[in-house]
């Protein structure tokens, strides 16, 4: 199942690291920790295999990918061996790579995006492209009248406001190309109105969002255990200190605001109550590519005996989003082949604030995905919608 994976934030260093990654993996010069579905429990042929993989993607830098990938193995992002043993596959990936569209409307800019995508999927024989997005959080959208429904979006679109945020442009041109979308950022994307109409309409899946990657995924796995053990969550403060693009990104208030939220989601309807604290995120541009976040937790248990928890996580961000965008990828795909329609709660495991999921337990989340792929795989998930 040829597929094309169309990064919006291409030259970033996500899209990078993930091009750089499915490349190896396809050339087999790098072993596949990190990529969930590479485990005994999701491997299997619904997925379309690394080989199949086809990368393209749009972005407003003009940095070339090989200059991209080299910055990040002197960053000690990704090996210098890598890079240097695929320079003829960094530059065919760069003849796909297309400027962000310019238009004077936002329909202009979607129709060229559609235009990119179309041509990409042909130019390459593709069954589907899954469009992907890993570029810069956005601030939350103001509310407009053109976000309610599809009709009231297309006359909207076609004059001169701004409309949609690029993260729900992307997504409106996904759809109307037939790409299903993930939107592996906080970002709004498809959660308007309009826009999931759009894609039952077209009878597209989609996931998101906001890859958990970091301090999130430990607090999925940590909260659950408090509440099981009938544990009273006090307080839980975290500081999160990066740098690169995402930690200069999340310097604006309005882009650190949407994250933080996103990131505060799993406690609240993990252990049903929201306990004192928040979480701070700062830019440290010393720190590149990698990230440290402190957290501290303190509880009462039995008798009301205070108690407290610490914890420090430090990763390199593009190390470990990349395995589980090429992850959402082929699970996208294979979705999509299997006939699904609208948000694919089973995807939920990959996400701080997942679309559709019930539930923030990474063990319960982990229990969707495995039940959802093995059924890919048995070929006993036909076609149907989920409620949008």
């Amino acid at each position: 199942m040829r597929t094309g994976v169309w990064l919006v934030g291409a030259r970033g260093s996500v899209a990078t690291t993930s091009i750089v990654g499915g490349l190896a993996l396809r050339a087999g010069l790098a072993g596949s920790t990190g990529c969930v579905t590479e485990l005994p429990e999701l491997r299997g042929p619904a997925l379309p295999s690394f080989a199949d993989l086809v990368f393209g993607g749009h972005d407003v830098a003009t940095t070339p990918l090989c200059k991209r990938a080299e910055a990040l193995a002197d960053a000690g992002v990704v090996p210098w061996r890598l890079v240097a043993a695929l320079p003829d596959e960094l530059a065919a990936v760069e003849q796909e790579l297309r400027p962000a569209p310019v238009g004077d409307t936002q329909a202009d800019r979607a129709a060229a995006v559609v235009r990119d995508l179309t041509t990409f999927r042909e130019r390459h024989g593709l069954d589907r492209v899954v469009v992907v997005n890993v570029s810069a959080t956005e601030p939350a959208p103001r509310p407009h009248p053109g976000h309610a429904d599809p009709a009231a979006l297309r006359a909207a679109l076609a004059g001169p406001d701004e409309v949609l945020p690029p993260s729900s442009l992307y997504g409106y041109a996904a759809l109307l190309a037939g790409c299903p979308y993930v939107d592996f950022t906080p970002s709004i994307g498809l959660r308007l109105p309009a826009l999931t109409t759009l894609a039952q309409e077209a009878r597209l899946p989609y996931a998101g969002h906001d890859g958990k990657t970091g301090e999130t995924l430990v607090k999925s796995v940590l909260a659950p255990m408090f509440a099981m053990r009938n544990l009273a969550v006090r307080s839980w403060s975290g500081v999160n200190l990066l740098g690169g693009g995402d930690g200069a990104t999340l310097a604006d208030p309005a882009a650190n605001a949407a994250k933080v939220q996103s990131k505060q989601r799993v406690l609240g309807e993990t252990l049903g109550y929201l306990p004192q604290g928040g979480s701070r995120i700062e830019y440290v541009e010393e720190l590149g590519d990698f990230k440290t976040a402190w957290d501290l937790i303190t509880f009462a248990g039995f008798l009301g005996t205070g108690m407290r928890m610490e914890f420090t996580w430090h990763g390199c961000d593009s190390a470990l989003a990349a395995p589980l965008v090429l992850d959402l990828a082929r699970l996208t795909a294979a979705a999509h082949a299997a006939g699904h329609v609208g948000p694919l709660a089973e995807l939920g495991f990959f996400f701080k604030d997942p679309i559709g999921a019930p539930t923030h337990s990474l063990a319960e989340q982990w229990a969707r995905l495995t039940d959802f792929t093995q059924r890919l795989h048995a070929g006993r998930d036909g076609a149907h919608g989920h409620a949008g």
